[in-house]
């Protein structure tokens, strides 16, 4: 599969009623700002210009289960893509923060 279906087939993910683990760890992949004006309760903060640096270091176990969301769902697309290509296993596109909260059924708070 070429980088480009590979990315369309991820941001497609969140439409699929694919069963999201319970206890998953949830990152919002949205700028700072962003993220201040809105994420879902517990959301760690990783922006897509800093993920490639910073995931290993948020997320160490490559086998942790992961959902990933933004504003549309294509931002948390390209980077599932980047954490499959690194080897992480339990990956999940949320889409984005609104529909993920009310599948989680978790509020969205604002601040920090």
């Amino acid at each position: 599969m070429g980088f480009f279906s590979h990315f369309m087939a991820a941001v497609s993910d969140h439409k699929t009623g694919t069963e999201l683990p319970a206890g998953a760890r949830l990152i919002d992949v949205r700028t700072h700002s962003e993220f201040i004006s809105g994420h879902i309760e517990g959301a760690i903060n990783l922006p897509l210009d800093r993920f490639n640096h910073d995931i290993h270091q948020v997320i160490p176990d490559k086998s942790t289960p992961v959902i990933l969301y933004c504003r549309s769902g294509a931002r948390s697309g390209h980077a599932l893509s980047v954490m499959h290509q690194l080897g992480y296993t339990q990956v999940f596109n949320g889409g984005s923060v609104g529909s993920l909260a009310l599948r989680v059924k978790k509020e969205i708070k604002r601040g920090v």
